[in-house]
């Protein structure tokens, strides 16, 4: 599979913008290491792998030779009797989940109803332009080509664009994961700094990173988030315009930049 997504980079079926990202995707896929698709999550696909126990044991045995896949217990049973020609009298689905990237990356055909081939199917895959940060290049662009190319026999789009990562003030990535990201409407709405704190207590952030995140708010927006469209609204009536300049806002983690120009004060 990775042989397959290497070579359509090299023969110019797919186009990976910037150019330059071409040798990241190749040093991923040709030193491809061995994927454990298994987690403990409360969400995703289940892992379609059942454990059985035959007639004559009374207990379930966690071996290879007591794994089955199937779409089904009744599927999976069927291929363990198949298999060892003993009679299967219980069944349990792994109770793990596949990797959100695994799953990820089955999405560009999986939600056009494959492997059904469906009006959907036909008429939207493969798409053309791919927009993504360049940051998960291999663990969600490449598993879409490699899975597409598998499953599908074509490649899930023909370019690749990748943009630029949204960083906080102190270099890291703006991510859900570390508590960092400014919502844009809190910065045109404004908010305090005890609500800043509350949603990140609200989320899904890992409790060891809540303290921390808490820390970096106070540290970043002391004061909270001032709104920005009031600061607009006054910058255009000390200039006696409603077409004001470009307008800047600044803060210690986001810069903002919106032009105002032609801008009515209704849209405020």
């Amino acid at each position: 599979m990775a042989k397959k997504a290497v070579a359509a980079v090299a023969d110019k079926s797919l186009k990976i913008i910037p150019e330059f990202q071409e040798n990241v995707w190749n040093n991923w896929l040709n030193n491809i290491q061995d994927w454990c698709v298994s987690r403990q999550l409360w969400w995703g696909h289940r892992i379609p792998a059942y454990n059985v126990r035959f007639e004559g044991e009374t207990a379930m045995t966690d071996d290879n030779e007591h794994w089955f896949t199937g779409r089904s217990a009744a599927e999976a049973e069927a291929k363990a009797e198949k298999a060892t020609g003993r009679k299967v009298v219980e069944s349990q689905v792994d109770p793990d989940v596949l990797d959100t990237w695994f799953s990820s990356g089955l999405f560009p055909f999986s939600v056009m109803g494959w492997p059904e081939q469906t009006p959907d199917l036909s008429k939207f895959y493969p798409g053309s332009l791919l927009e993504t940060g360049h940051d998960i290049l291999f663990f969600w662009v490449a598993r879409m080509v490699m899975m597409g190319l598998e499953l599908t026999g074509t490649l899930p789009f023909s370019t690749v664009y990748l943009h630029a990562m949204v960083r906080d003030a102190h270099g890291r990535k703006m991510s859900k994961s570390l508590g960092n990201v400014v919502d844009p409407i809190d910065v045109m709405d404004g908010i305090t700094l005890r609500q800043l704190n509350d949603a990140l207590r609200a989320g899904n952030l890992d409790p060891k990173e809540v303290d921390k995140a808490v820390a970096g708010q106070a540290a970043d927006f002391p004061n909270g988030i001032a709104q920005v469209t009031m600061r607009a609204t006054i910058l255009a009536e000390q200039t006696g315009s409603l077409e004001a300049p470009v307008f800047h806002f600044y803060s210690h983690i986001s810069f903002f930049c919106i032009d105002f120009c032609r801008l009515r004060l209704s849209l405020f």
